[in-house]
């Protein structure tokens, strides 16, 4: 395979950057029981060429973005900035692995691989990813990336993903041209970098992230120095985050106008209402204790859903005006509480962080990535609710977040804290991410079919990391018109993870007979006992 470790045309353009302030936050937040790295696997019904998908990684991830071939660089002085530079020893190779499951090779002896694999730090000598072509997983094969959150945000990093893929069986043949456009066979974008499908994106941009939110950003960095004396206490950071949020509130309060999805503008008082609220729950908001609570160990669980046909999930939310993820968050929400409640806890409101993209629909990634988006607090509905009752309250919720100006300030407050130094940025980290049990996202993937390195690719799971003492992660990813779920558990916190994704099948399951989808998805389900495809 050395034809894979080609120096490639990212050399030329400059061997050290500054790593910007918010992927900062993301590099220094690994902790050994709770890592910043994003999981992912491709499955695939047939074997995967070792060969040619080496030699597509280089050309589509090495070659294309220069962060895939440098390294962290801690600052030489106590208050200076940590910088990407290329690696001197990078060998593609070395980020390279294959493997063969253990016989029967089902999704049990899969599940096993991949937890030994998702609670392994990277080596910060070398780039911060990695892919592992598995053998052996039926009659084909499964290929796991992992990218480490400094790089990009999730939404970037599956699109860099799914870039490696093509929209014909013998796309990665085909000389690269920059800029190119591949078409699915549905009609839709096939290359997921040049091209988005923004009218299926639930977490579009709430607001446009132009020179008014860069200079919302850096002003509100003048109160991290408030920050910076603190002392690492809850109440230390709670009055540094006071004074992030009241800086806010003060420029938000002079800015003309803000776009926010659907109005074109937002009246300034009501902005400034809205920004004192934000701010107000970013301060006092915490869960109850319940079973999700705890401290997290190294040792983490993944496991996914049943695969679901995403016209089934959408026809049940039409009823009640609700979107995929709507529909889906009610699931997850009725599953938490049945948890909760087996566990002989009290089930209530639970809060999770839910990321918003806040790149523009159709804006290419830059070659050098990095994070762009923002972590705003949902409160889930797992308290005692009826189940169209449960729905109405997360598409309500849903609502309220996405005409509300809290991806925009908790986005500048990201900022502000990856500007301070290391032992602030960790309490306030802490402070916030605590706040929740996990995180949970919903990605978009392409609506028809791909192939990687000639093979056709069957489906697409993700994993998304915790921060603090976050126990539990949801991944909701769509491919090919079906729907999966993926989940990470903390062992010692959520050592049964099976049960609660068996209650969000069945969450799921009664959501859609109650709207009378229920029939249509269990014609196309498999029986629960199948390797999930």
């Amino acid at each position: 395979m050395t034809d894979a470790a080609g120096t490639g045309g990212a050399t030329g353009r400059g061997s050290s950057r500054p790593i910007g302030a918010v992927d900062t936050i993301w590099l220094n937040m690994d902790r050994p029981n709770n890592l910043m790295i994003i999981d992912s696997v491709m499955l695939f019904d047939e074997q995967v060429d070792w060969e040619r998908l080496a030699r597509v990684l280089r050309c589509r991830l090495v070659e294309r973005f220069r962060v895939f071939r440098q390294r962290p660089v801690e600052p030489s002085l106590p208050l200076g900035q940590p910088r990407w530079e290329d690696d001197p020893d990078f060998d593609i190779e070395r980020h390279l692995h294959r493997v063969r499951l253990p016989d029967p090779g089902d999704a049990a002896a899969l599940q096993r691989y991949l937890e030994q694999q998702v609670s392994r730090p990277f080596d910060r000598r070398h780039p911060l990813w990695e892919y592992h072509l598995i053998d052996g997983y039926g009659a084909g094969a499964a290929v796991m990336a992992r990218f480490h959150h400094a790089l990009a945000d999730g939404a970037a990093l599956m699109e860099v993903l799914l870039s490696t893929t093509d929209a014909t069986p013998d796309g990665d043949l085909a000389p690269l041209r920059a800029g190119r456009r591949a078409t699915a066979a549905d009609g839709s974008s096939g290359d997921p970098v040049d091209g988005r499908d923004p009218a299926v994106r639930d977490g579009r941009p709430l607001a446009a992230p132009d020179e008014s939110l860069d200079g919302l950003a850096g002003l509100i960095c003048t109160a991290a120095r408030i920050a910076n004396t603190a002392a690492a206490s809850a109440t230390a950071a709670a009055a540094a985050a006071a004074s992030v949020a009241s800086t806010a509130l003060h420029v938000l309060e002079g800015l003309p106008r803000l776009a926010v999805h659907p109005s074109p503008l937002i009246d300034a008082l009501t902005l400034t209402q809205q920004t004192g609220q934000v701010a107000g729950k970013l301060l006092t908001t915490s869960n109850p204790p319940s079973p999700l609570t705890g401290v997290p160990v190294p040792a983490k669980r993944v496991i996914w859903s049943t695969p679901r046909p995403l016209d089934d999930v959408k026809r049940a939310g039409r009823p009640a005006g609700a979107t995929v993820n709507d529909v889906l968050l009610s699931a997850l929400a009725a599953a938490i509480a049945r948890y909760v409640s087996d566990r002989g806890g009290e089930p209530a409101d639970l809060i999770t962080m839910v990321p918003v993209n806040l790149r523009r629909p159709g804006e290419p990634l830059p070659p050098d990535l990095g994070n762009r988006f923002a972590l705003v607090l949902l409160e889930l509905p797992s308290g005692d609710h009826p189940p169209l009752e449960r729905l109405a309250l997360a598409k309500q919720r849903m609502d309220q977040i996405k005409q509300s100006p809290e991806a925009v300030l908790t986005f500048g407050l990201i900022q502000a804290i990856g500007r301070t130094n290391q032992e602030v940025e960790r309490v306030l980290v802490d402070f916030f991410s605590n706040k929740a049990f996990g995180v949970t996202t919903n990605v978009i993937g392409p609506g028809g079919p791909r192939w990687m390195a000639g093979t056709p690719l069957v489906g697409v799971l993700g994993w998304v990391p915790g921060s603090g003492n976050q126990s539990l992660g949801i991944s909701i990813l769509t491919y090919n018109q079906t729907l999966r779920v993926g989940f990470k558990a903390d062992v010692a916190v959520v050592p049964d993870p099976e049960k609660l994704v068996q209650a969000f099948d069945e969450a799921l399951d009664d959501l859609l007979d109650l709207t009378g989808q229920g029939h249509l998805t269990r014609r196309h389900r498999a029986p629960r006992t199948a390797t999930p495809r």
